[in-house]
């Protein structure tokens, strides 16, 4: 298992987003459209294992592909698994094993719930609130998803990273 998860996610036009995630042994880059809230939903299903849920989904709309990115954490350690599916409006109920498996990697929980949470940090301080707005155009910068991340993290991961204690308020 590798431990040097890296995430980024950059805002490319009006209504898109690249990303990239790679860890020791790969990566994987794509394009999401704004059509989901994207950014939003990947750091709910990130703050979703820090609960009861061992199991999370999150598409994102490649207009009109779709990029399906499924989290399964068993006990301290998170499997993600990113699927592609042709056509959105037809794979929207089917089992993942259906699509193309893009990327997995297996992560400790408190090096996801890090990686997100920086790489979204990253996101607010180059654009700000608005300026996310402008480019995302559909959906507000996920600033209640950032905090509770924060907040599930700092609590469930015992993070002692300076920047998860020193980071700006919203």
């Amino acid at each position: 298992m590798a431990d040097d998860l890296q995430f980024s996610w950059e805002l490319s036009g009006s209504g898109w987003a690249t990303y990239r995630i790679a860890d020791g042994a790969s990566e994987h880059k794509g394009v999401v459209s704004y059509c989901t809230d994207a950014l939003a939903d990947l750091l709910n299903a990130v703050t979703g294992i820090y609960g009861d849920s061992t199991d999370q989904r999150v598409s994102f709309d490649l207009e009109p592909a779709e990029l399906r990115w499924r989290l399964r954490r068993r006990e301290a350690d998170v499997t993600i698994a990113i699927y592609r599916f042709l056509d959105m409006t037809t794979s929207w109920d089917a089992p993942d094993d259906t699509g193309t498996l893009f990327w997995s990697s297996k992560q400790p929980r408190s090096v996801l719930g890090h990686v997100m949470m920086e790489t979204v940090e990253t996101v607010l301080q180059l654009h700000g609130e608005t300026g996310y707005r402008e480019k995302w155009v559909l959906h507000p910068f996920p600033v209640a998803a950032l905090q509770e991340l924060r907040r599930l993290h700092r609590r469930g991961d015992d993070c002692r990273h300076e920047q998860c204690w020193d980071s700006p308020e919203y």
